[in-house]
């Protein structure tokens, strides 16, 4: 018996639970990912046990000789990652990557010029419900409804008209190529500052598979353990005249003691990312994608943008008079774990949606190839097109447990 179990059977039974659950499924959520054990282990060491508020060589606490080696080694693995300026790896999420950015280039009542939510963004693009929405102006631009991809004129209409003070790129639900280097262009002619936030597809940019934003953006956010498969935890990247700014915004202002245990993860992630088999991996992830993407047209069903170049599919269920809750619990009944997700135009509420989003990072992870995807997509397009048959429903249950039993978990690294 271990110690966990010894001491807390409850929450040790939970766990177990869920790493049945997890090595049983297939796992298609587009931000979710399987950490190698290295990252788990660092995760999971006595540097939970310091507190370390500040900066290496310059920490409120004693005791902090080795706490600054971890961090230094995270931020410097991240700068050389990404060939940015500067790093700063404490923020706990991306939402807190993104908060501190906020502070440190804007005042409330600024106005930001954001994606829409409906329209692939992200909560702290700017949603009225968010923090983010109620401190700042913000203005929201959209897709094409023809292309159902960015309309930069658009883009630089509205920056022009709003006055923004900065312009947020990056999404979470959009499957096409951001042009960086356009918005870039924008936020120069329009006098506004550029911030990008790259959660969803950080592991593609640090592989060279997805345009960097680095080079055009005062600000670079994201989370690591989307594509980028590393531990629950944020980064920012920014130029070299914004880095006290963006320190001090994370803390004192924004945030206290890091994680110092994650920040551990983090740097052990990092250093995944600049090996040639983690290029490998997301190569594989975006060809992944395609032959998903092609194979769920090729069976009629409709994609948002027409497909996708990233690790993302945005599938419009209206055809099907389908609403993404629905096919999200119809889908995990047989196995197969995605999200509903509104759709470009949506006439649904963002709790119903009319849309699903499916990823394959972590199915790549395990080690699946484009073969599986094609299986996949017949497993999705099966159980929505018959989400009434009982008997169909549990023999896609066992084909879903067949297919991913002969693939390892985890087996990043």
């Amino acid at each position: 018996m271990g110690e966990l179990e010894r001491v807390d059977p409850e929450v040790h039974s939970a766990i177990v639970a869920e790493e049945a659950r997890q090595r049983g499924v297939l796992e298609l959520i587009a931000s979710e990912n399987f950490a190698s054990r290295a990252v788990m282990e660092a995760a999971g060491t006595c540097l939970t046990n310091k507190y370390a508020e500040g900066y290496p060589g310059r920490r409120y606490y004693g005791g902090c000789e080795f706490i600054d080696l971890v961090e230094d080694l995270a931020r410097n693995r991240a700068r050389a990652l990404f060939r940015a300026d500067h790093a700063n790896v404490q923020p706990h999420s991306g939402t807190q990557a993104n908060m501190a950015v906020y502070f440190a280039c804007l005042k409330p009542g600024d106005a930001v010029l954001g994606m829409d939510l409906a329209h692939g963004g992200h909560l702290t693009h700017g949603s009225p419900v968010n923090i983010s929405g109620r401190y700042f102006r913000f203005f929201s631009y959209g897709v094409d409804p023809e292309t159902e991809q960015v309309d930069y004129d658009e883009v630089e209409r509205l920056a022009r008209a709003s006055g923004a003070r900065l312009i947020v790129a990056g999404a979470s639900a959009y499957p096409r190529i951001l042009d960086f280097e356009r918005f870039g262009r924008i936020a120069q002619a329009t006098g506004a500052l550029l911030m990008v936030d790259m959660a969803h597809i950080a592991g593609l940019v640090a592989a060279g598979e997805h345009p960097s934003p680095v080079p055009h953006a005062q600000f670079v956010t994201s989370t690591t353990h989307k594509t980028l498969r590393g531990p629950r935890g944020g980064f920012i990247l920014c130029r070299g005249d914004w880095a006290q700014e963006v320190d001090k915004a994370v803390f004192p202002g924004t945030q206290g003691g890091p994680l110092e245990h994650i920040i551990a993860a983090k740097a052990v992630a990092f250093k995944e990312a600049s090996t040639p088999e983690f290029v490998a991996y997301q190569r594989q992830v975006r060809a992944n994608a395609r032959a998903l993407a092609a194979a769920l047209t090729d069976l009629g069903l409709r994609l948002v943008a027409g497909g996708t170049d990233t690790h993302l599919v945005l599938v419009d269920l209206t055809p099907l008079g389908l609403a993404g809750r629905e096919a999200e619990e119809v889908l995990e009944r047989v196995g197969i774990t995605v999200n509903k997700n509104a759709i470009p135009f949506d006439r649904r509420g963002p709790t119903v949606t009319s849309g699903i989003r499916l990823g394959t990072p972590a199915a790549t992870t395990r080690g699946m190839k484009e073969p599986e995807m094609r299986l996949i997509a017949e497993f999705i397009y099966r159980a929505l097109a018959r989400r009434d048959d009982e008997g169909e429903l549990r023999r896609l249950r066992d084909q879903v447990r067949d297919l991913v039993a002969p693939f390892p978990w985890p087996q990043a690294g």
